[in-house]
């Protein structure tokens, strides 16, 4: 399908995992994507495959908690491609600490990546958005956005939250502005970032704790990107959408 032929995709942390695998999905669709990412050289790698598959694509190098990087990002994305229609925030840091062994400069770098670049890339993006008769922003949060999970992580799960609750006030204020705004609810995805964790108890866990009997992979929420920011979901704004294998229906 080319469902978003002629569209133009900023994708933050999109140089593995899930952002990989989402601007791969939106190029199938027909979009250009300004890749964005602080690991430069995976990037890069990246924004090759895609144009040596005959695509359009560019990366930027892109901290999201600056606002110059911000600036500089969106400003790239319309110099490049002409436009700006979709954004994508996805760039995201977690860790597994309980909240007696997080530290206050843990707490805000995680709390500035998951949760205070996403309000920086709606910001800054918004004005390039209200230009495009498509715009769309997924903001990618977690099913620990909206559980307590295991107890531990609390700055992840506090961010995400926050991405849960922002993302619907933001839709509310654009609602008539023609940006819709929606969130992702990720389950247990098979990302390298698991990897060490194959053959494990934690692996075992994640499992049994999806009643699906699996864990996820990234291919399965770039769908959910895609659809989001196709017109298939011309009628939807302020959603969170769960892909998550069962775990919310608990």
């Amino acid at each position: 399908m080319n469902r978003l032929e002629g569209r133009v995709a900023l994708v933050t942390g999109s140089a593995s995992g899930i952002g990989k695998a989402t601007v791969q999905r939106l190029v199938d669709e027909g979009a250009a994507v300004l890749v964005t990412d602080i690991q430069v050289e995976a990037g890069e790698a990246t924004v090759k495959e895609l144009v040596d598959a005959g695509h359009r694509a560019a990366f930027f190098r892109h901290d999201v908690t600056s606002e110059a990087d911000w600036e500089a990002a969106t400003a790239k994305a319309v110099e490049e491609f002409g436009g700006l229609d979709i954004l994508v925030n996805n760039a995201g840091l977690g860790d597994i600490k309980p909240i007696e062994d997080t530290t206050l400069e843990e707490w805000d770098r995680t709390v500035a990546i998951d949760q205070t670049g996403v309000f920086l890339g709606m910001k800054i993006a918004g004005p390039h958005l209200k230009t495009s008769e498509h715009a769309s922003i997924i903001n990618i949060s977690s099913i620990f956005g909206t559980s307590g999970g295991f107890g531990v992580s609390p700055a992840y799960h506090a961010a995400k939250g926050a991405v849960r609750t922002l993302t619907k006030n933001v839709a509310l204020h654009w609602a008539t502005e023609g940006i819709r705004v929606n969130s992702i609810h990720p389950g247990f995805i098979e990302t390298p970032i698991l990897e060490p964790a194959k053959g494990t108890p934690i692996w075992d866990g994640m499992t049994a704790l999806t009643p699906m009997g699996h864990l996820g992979q990234p291919a399965d929420i770039a769908a959910g990107v895609a659809y989001l920011a196709s017109d298939d979901s011309a009628f939807v704004t302020g959603l969170e959408l769960y892909i998550d294998g069962g775990y919310m229906a608990r």
